[in-house]
């Protein structure tokens, strides 16, 4: 028999946990098993004009601070399909001690879909932030996923002023990696060093996001469709690239948050037309 768990009262609120189950039960997509602590809670599940169950997650306590820890399990079983996002911005306040930290991890059985797709993170000045996503998919399996940052407050004067930005990415089937991606972000230590601001890095472009798009369709056509969309969104950048054993991964770079906020969607769009032959979705979010 394990030993039994040690509560320690000083981490209420401080280290939350989300578990979910989803299942596929009279052709649609539900709950069936869900368990959370405070900081990390979900709303029901949206009925949307859309085949997958639209699944909010939150933190009610209006951010991170330093030393909470995270972590969020989702199974999605054969023939699922979900949209995860959030109702707004993750924002990670000011800290002297250890980094706030968000562990995220997707299981993907056969044929289910998963569309991870939360607001940007926000790491106010004197902020540290960890995360890494780690998904294992079945081969059948299509997934989208969004990992979107701003560089601060920026009307606040607060781009790049972090101490520690880091997010991981990490994505395997049975036959092994799809995708590893990871950035680690810390001030300069050298007065001559470039600003992550420069030219050759963000080039002023203080909005950042990676998609990461997995599954079977036609990845030239993919990228054409980004393109395209991209050409009509303003002030910003976008790149395509594809993974060695298919898939795609489009970085955008852009402005401002309205900017970046319509690249997303754009992107997303161009993503759900060619992995799922699904149109866009509204999130109806204020």
């Amino acid at each position: 028999m394990s030993a039994p768990t040690t509560f320690d009262p000083a981490r209420v609120g401080h280290d939350g946990t989300l578990r979910l189950a989803l299942e596929r039960r009279g052709g649609v997509t539900v709950v069936a098993r869900c368990r959370y602590t405070v900081p990390l809670q979900v709303l029901a599940p949206l009925a949307l004009d859309d085949p997958a169950a639209i699944i909010s997650i939150l933190n009610p306590t209006g951010g991170l601070v330093g030393g909470d820890r995270l972590s969020i399990d989702i199974d999605a079983g054969a023939d699922t399909h979900a949209v995860l996002t959030t109702p707004s911005a993750t924002r990670v306040y000011r800290t002297d001690g250890d980094p706030a930290t968000q562990t995220v991890r997707l299981r993907l059985g056969p044929r289910a879909v998963v569309e991870w797709v939360p607001d940007q993170t926000i790491p106010f000045a004197g902020s540290a932030f960890r995360q890494a996503i780690d998904v294992e998919m079945d081969e059948a399996a299509g997934l989208v996923l969004v990992d979107a940052f701003s560089a601060g407050r920026i009307a606040r004067g607060e781009a790049w002023r972090f101490t520690l930005l880091e997010s991981a990415i990490s994505v395997r089937d049975r036959r092994g990696w799809l995708l590893h991606d990871r950035f680690v972000l810390r001030p300069g230590s050298a007065p001559d060093q470039p600003g992550w601001e420069s030219l050759g890095l963000a080039e002023s472009h203080a909005y950042m996001a990676s998609v990461a798009v997995l599954g079977a369709f036609d990845e030239a056509r993919f990228a054409a469709d980004v393109a395209r969309r991209a050409a009509e969104c303003g002030n910003v950048q976008v790149g395509v690239a594809g993974l060695a054993r298919g898939g795609a991964l489009v970085r955008c770079l852009a402005g401002g948050a309205p900017a970046l906020a319509q690249v997303v969607d754009q992107v997303w769009a161009a993503a759900r037309a060619s992995l799922l032959r699904l149109p866009p979705l509204a999130l109806r979010k204020p």
